[in-house]
């Protein structure tokens, strides 16, 4: 399959397109024939030599993707053949194809593009994660989210 890997840290242009074996199915996993890969700040990071993927993730850039299942893990029960989704990966999202654990996949929502699919994981599981899992907030009840934006912040060493 075709691959985007990162050369050496640095810009833009250092990410190359290479050949490399389509990943295999763990158990619980599921193959994904990608169709569009969302793009991080992590994703960023990496190119740039400033976040080191864990030690048993993919590493090939690429945190989030939608696309089709192709094959599915022994012990996968939520997903089949031809399914479409979107999905939180371990990286490798800058690829043809991707695997990552069947509870990391979602149905694309109704109205929504592959496209638009593909940067929906990680805000997605972000939100849910922080939001009703650590926060626990539950129907009926009100939330107010502040942000804030430091425009200085950049994804790479300052021109």
């Amino acid at each position: 399959m075709r691959a985007v890997e990162i050369s050496q840290p640095g810009g833009p242009e250092v990410l190359t397109l290479i050949n490399t074996p389509v990943p295999t199915c763990g158990a619980e996993d599921i193959l994904i024939k990608i169709v569009a890969a969302g793009v991080n700040r992590p994703d960023a990071l990496q190119r740039v030599g400033a976040y080191a993927p864990p030690p048993d993730a993919s590493p090939l850039p690429g945190l989030e993707c939608s696309g089709e299942v192709v094959a599915i893990g022994a012990s996968v029960s939520r997903w089949q053949v031809g399914d479409k989704v979107c999905a939180l990966l371990p990286g490798g999202g800058y690829a043809e194809f991707a695997t990552t654990h069947q509870d990391h996949a979602l149905a694309i929502p109704d109205g929504l593009t592959m496209v638009q699919a593909a940067a929906l994981p990680e805000t997605f599981f972000t939100v849910y994660s922080n939001v009703f899992m650590r926060g626990g907030l539950k129907a009926g009840e009100t939330i107010l989210v502040h942000i804030g934006i430091n425009q200085r912040q950049r994804c790479g060493p300052d021109p």
